[in-house]
C-alpha cells in the first residue's frame, strides 16, 4: 500500500505552492508530525503533515482498523506581520497528534483546545474545525482507504468557544459572518455574543 504522506505533501504544494519553512515535532508514542509554512501575499498558512498517515478510529473500538477510517490534515490561515504566529507550530502539532494520543476523530464542527494561547499574546486557545474542500481539495486514495480531508481551523476566543458549546458551530459561524469578522486576523477580538 502506498505511503500516504508524499501524496498529501504533493497535494499541499499543488494548492498552496512551495513551503517556505517546515518544522517537525514528535510526541512520545506517536508518529512524527510536521508543520509546513506557506506564504501568499499577506496570508500565512500552516498545514500539518503526518496526521493522515494513520486513519482516525473510534476510541471505543476494541481493535483499531489500520486501513479504514477518516484521514485528515489541518490548515490554519492568518494574516502575516501582526503577531508572532510562527509559534503556532507546536500547538498545531499537538492538535494533529490528538487522534493518536487521545483517540479523537477530528471532524467539521468540532472544537479543539490546546489549553494555552495558540501563539504568544494570542486571544485564542482553541479552534473550530471548518468544512473542507475550499482551499485544498480532498485527496482521493486507492480503495479501501478513505480520502484525506484538509480541515481549515478557525481560531476561537474562550468566550466564543463557550458560546459554541451552547449554541453550536453553525450558530457561531453565522455570528462571525453577520458581524463581518476577519477570521484571519491574529489579534481580533471576540465577536459580540449577546
Amino acid at each position: 500500500m502506498a505511503d500516504v504522506l508524499p501524496l498529501v505533501e504533493a497535494r499541499l504544494r499543488t494548492a498552496l505552492g512551495e513551503p517556505g519553512a517546515r518544522a517537525a515535532v514528535t510526541f512520545l508514542g506517536t508518529d512524527r508530525i510536521e508543520v509546513l509554512r506557506f506564504q501568499e501575499g499577506d496570508i500565512v498558512r500552516y498545514a500539518t503533515l503526518g496526521m493522515s498517515a494513520q486513519p482516525m478510529n473510534d476510541p471505543t473500538a476494541v481493535v483499531a482498523d489500520p486501513v479504514k477510517g477518516a484521514r485528515a490534515e489541518l490548515v490554519l490561515s492568518v494574516r502575516a506581520g501582526i503577531a508572532d504566529t510562527d509559534k503556532v507550530l507546536r500547538p498545531l502539532a499537538v492538535l494533529a497528534a490528538s487522534p493518536q494520543v487521545e483517540g479523537l476523530i477530528v471532524a467539521p464542527g468540532a472544537s479543539l483546545d490546546v489549553g494555552e494561547s495558540l501563539w504568544p499574546g494570542a486571544p485564542f486557545t482553541s479552534v473550530l474545525v471548518a468544512e473542507p474542500g475550499g482551499l485544498v481539495e480532498d485527496l482521493e486514495l486507492d480503495e479501501p482507504l478513505d480520502p484525506v480531508r484538509f480541515l481549515p481551523l478557525l481560531p476561537m476566543t474562550p468566550n466564543e468557544a463557550a458560546w459554541k458549546r451552547v449554541h453550536g458551530a453553525q450558530a457561531l459561524q453565522e455570528r462571525w459572518l453577520t458581524n463581518g469578522t476577519d477570521l484571519r486576523d491574529p489579534a481580533r477580538r471576540s465577536v459580540p455574543l449577546e
